[in-house]
Formats: structure tokens, C-alpha cells, sequence
């Protein structure tokens, strides 16, 4: 056991190395579709918060993604770059709020009304931005300049530059990891698996059900704000598609292809599915159809994710079936035969 979690530590240490020395050996393409992918999977484990972890399907959480975007495109000067001290609170703290509405809304019902309720709430706010003037109305809207990292006039960091972006969305992706890491293994995040697994036992435990379900509910709306504002940021485009149910569509089946229940498996559904997606698209024109296919595939494979892989090459001990086809076989005796 020891040795298996000693394995992962290392092998998570090289994979973070890796990710930090990348701008120094690719290109500027490949960096923006890193950066793209890494606030993908954050908005991706954003959302496992409540679907793996709580046990609530939501198709809202790409109405806290766009939100944030358009709070950024909002509080923009036309001819300058922003403050990110002003606008990232902001975006973050208005898909909080959103969130925090929402959830005390749609959290008052069970499995599929809650899937519903979520939906129309997003739709709401989907046709809000699309159907007034509200910045662009359904043409969206441009943001010129990425937001400025300064203290006074003294410039810390030059998110126009390919490269230091990277750095600063990855930054931002491990601080999002650590922090889920921490609330899953709290007792907050035991309570909230508790409601998952028997919601009358953890109520008659006197669990604050509800609360605890609205709270998660918050936090992942939060961060899934901060993944929209750099994702508007990095784009220098907002419209209300950044909204639709078909984005926390995606996200979901990034959830369900990394793994439940697994805070990074999130984000490596999103690297399969958007490297999946680019390799596909410039190889065939029905890349749609065998990109389901592949994903079917994939799902059917592994019920429990693609990173259900890592533990097995990592922690073999943990499944029987691999102990029992490296067992050697035991000749029988002569006298049995």
C-alpha cells in the first residue's frame, strides 16, 4: 500500500513537471490548446464537486462558465486592459451568486426534476444574453486586451504572452486540484458523500442535508466562473453560447469518461475528448460520428472511467482480476489428476 501510493506521489510530481516545462519545447499553438484543455478540465472537476462527489446531476454549470465571461467583457474598459484585482473577484463572485441562487432554487428537488430545473435556469440566463442587447446580444462581444496583473504601474505578469497564460491557468488548475483534494477528504466532503449514498441515514445522522448540498453547489459554481473568465480571457470573445446546455453537456461526459468520484479524473477527460477531437478533425470529415463511437467505446470499456487505467498500473493489489492472471499456475499433483 505504501509502495502504491509512494508510485502515485512520483508519478504525479513528473506529470506536474512535465506540464510546467511544455512552453519551453512547445509550440504557441499547442500551448493555447493546453491552456484551453486545463480550463476545460477545471470546469469539468468543477462540476463532478456536485455530480461525482454529491450525486446531483446539474446542466447549469456552463451558465457560471459564461457568466463570469461576460462579467469580464462587462467591466472591460473598450480601450484598455482591465484590472485582474476588479474583474476576476467580480466574474467569480457573480457566478457564486448565481450559483447560490440556483442552487437554493433547484436544490428543493430530487433526481430528474433537479436535472430539469437546472436546465431551465440555464437556459434562462442562455437567452438572456442572446435575446436583449445586453453586450452584443446573440453577436456576443470582443475583449481587446487580457486582463492586467499589476501592482500600481508596475507589471507583474503579461497574459498576452502565450506562454506565461499557460503558466497562469496551470497555477490556477493545481490550486483548484489542491483545494477539491481538500474538501472531499474534510468532513464537509465525507457529509456530502454521505447524502449521495443514503440521504435518509445521513438526514437521520443529523447531517444539515440541504446546506451542505447548497454549499457544494456554490463552490463549484465558483470555480467553474474562474475556469470562464480566463477561458473569455484567453479567446477575447464572449457570446451566449459559452452559456448553452451543450457546454455543461461536454463537461459532464469529461466527468463520466475521466471518473466519478476522482477529483483529477475530470481532467483527463478532458484531455482525451479535446485531443480526441483535434486529431479527429483534421483527419476525416465524419469525425462527429467516430468520435461518439470512440467515446461509446471508451465508456463501455471502462464504466469507471478511463483513469481507472492508472490504478490498475499503479495499484494492481486493488483489483482482483489482475491478481488473479498474475498468479502463476499451480501444477496439480499426480495423485489428483
Amino acid at each position: 500500500m505504501a509502495r502504491g501510493a509512494l508510485t502515485s506521489r512520483l508519478v504525479a510530481v513528473a506529470l506536474v513537471a512535465v506540464a510546467v516545462a511544455l512552453p519551453f519545447f512547445a509550440a504557441t499553438y499547442y500551448l493555447q490548446l493546453a491552456s484551453k484543455v486545463l480550463l476545460m478540465g477545471l470546469l469539468a472537476m468543477a462540476l463532478n464537486l456536485v455530480v461525482g462527489f454529491g450525486g446531483l446531476v446539474s446542466l447549469c454549470h456552463a451558465a457560471f462558465f459564461g457568466l463570469a465571461g461576460y462579467v469580464l467583457a462587462l467591466t472591460s474598459p473598450p480601450y484598455e486592459a482591465a484590472s485582474i484585482w476588479i474583474t476576476l473577484p467580480a466574474a467569480v463572485g457573480a457566478a457564486a451568486l448565481a450559483a447560490l441562487v440556483i442552487g437554493a432554487l433547484s436544490l428543493r428537488t430530487r433526481g430528474i426534476y433537479f436535472i430539469m430545473v437546472t436546465l431551465a435556469f440555464g437556459e434562462m440566463l442562455f437567452f438572456f444574453f442572446h435575446d436583449t442587447r445586453v453586450a452584443g446580444g446573440s453577436d456576443g462581444t470582443f475583449i481587446y486586451f487580457k486582463p492586467l496583473v499589476a501592482i500600481g504601474s508596475l507589471p507583474l505578469l503579461d497574459l498576452e504572452k502565450a506562454r506565461t497564460f499557460y503558466w497562469v491557468v496551470l497555477g490556477l488548475t493545481l490550486a483548484g486540484i489542491a483545494l477539491l483534494v481538500v474538501i472531499v477528504r474534510s468532513p464537509f466532503g465525507h457529509a456530502l458523500a454521505a447524502s449521495r449514498v443514503n440521504e435518509r441515514r445521513a438526514r437521520s445522522l443529523g447531517f444539515p442535508i440541504y446546506r451542505i448540498r447548497l454549499a457544494a453547489f456554490v463552490i463549484s459554481g465558483a470555480l467553474a466562473g474562474l475556469s470562464g473568465y480566463f477561458a473569455a480571457a484567453q479567446f477575447g470573445y464572449v457570446a451566449p453560447q459559452m452559456l448553452g446546455w451543450h457546454v455543461s453537456a461536454t463537461a459532464l461526459v469529461m466527468v463520466v469518461l475521466g471518473g466519478m468520484r476522482t477529483v483529477t479524473g475530470p481532467l483527463l477527460g478532458a484531455a482525451i475528448l479535446m485531443g480526441l477531437e483535434e486529431f479527429l478533425r483534421a483527419s476525416t470529415e465524419h469525425w462527429k460520428l467516430l468520435e461518439g463511437l470512440i467515446i461509446i467505446g471508451l465508456v463501455l470499456a471502462f464504466p469507471d472511467g478511463v483513469r481507472q487505467l492508472f490504478d490498475m498500473a499503479l495499484k494492481p493489489h486493488a483489483f482482483p482480476a489482475l491478481r488473479r492472471m498474475r498468479r502463476p499456475a499451480v501444477p496439480r499433483e499426480a495423485g489428483n489428476a
